[in-house]
């Protein structure tokens, strides 16, 4: 053991207090060294914590943002498509009415088809019975005529009642004492086809009884002989 009176013993004892402080200081400066890294690392992570939570909250944003802009555009759509949804069911709705229009104008005119048939096949079948009347008014004239000194007269009436043309027929030969005094008789045609009497000159009762039988037989030479044979009975009376 080292005495207490070594003249060297002050110089290790400030070489190792040297020795002590600078292992200090070192250890110090380690640990400062360490802190600042570790500060410096802390701030860094603080850093890049908030531009992440910055980025996220901007990112966010943005996803809100989009959120919202697609709830307006679906509702946009919804309005969209209920509107196209309307158009279309009154679209549909004019298609069927058009149809039903449609059908109701191809019934009318099968309707004015058949009406029209029909009309054409009364006139067919009048134009034969005027061909018919024409042919036994040939016959009476030849007849009456030829025989009975009958004329016949074609007149067109001026009146309403009368409208029309008519034909006149004119007998002679009836009074005795006058043979050549005219009775007449003036007839026309209805819209049917049937004969029609306007008129006798003289007047004869029976008029109406002999217009509905002819009108029955369309027999025109065996009216105008009763027509005469009334006259002769009437101018002999």
């Amino acid at each position: 053991m080292m005495s207490v009176t070594d003249p060297n013993m002050s110089d290790r004892f400030a070489s190792a207090m040297e020795e002590i402080h600078n292992k200090q200081l070192k250890t110090f400066a380690d640990i400062a060294d360490m802190t600042a890294e570790l500060s410096l690392s802390h701030k860094q992570f603080v850093n890049s914590a908030i531009d992440t939570c910055l980025k996220k909250s901007r990112d966010d944003e943005m996803m809100f943002e989009t959120i919202q802009s697609s709830r307006k555009d679906l509702e946009q759509k919804k309005v969209s498509l209920k509107e196209k949804q309307r158009v279309v069911s009154e679209g549909v709705s004019e298609i069927q009415e058009k149809e039903m229009q449609k059908d109701n104008i191809i019934q009318k005119i099968q309707k004015l088809k058949e009406e029209q048939t029909k009309r054409q096949e009364l006139i067919m079948t009048q134009n034969k019975a005027n061909k018919n009347r024409l042919k036994n008014l040939q016959k009476a004239r030849y007849v009456f005529q030829d025989h009975l000194a009958l004329e016949i007269r074609t007149i067109l009436g001026k009146t309403e009642v009368t409208k029309g043309e008519k034909l006149q027929f004119v007998f002679r030969n009836i009074n005795l004492a006058d043979q050549d005094s005219a009775y007449v008789v003036t007839m026309g045609m209805k819209e049917n086809g049937q004969y029609q009497i306007v008129s006798s000159d003289p007047p004869l009762e029976c008029l109406p009884a002999l217009e509905s039988r002819l009108q029955k037989t369309n027999n025109l030479a065996a009216f105008l002989a009763n027509v005469r044979r009334e006259f002769i009975s009437q101018a002999r009376c």
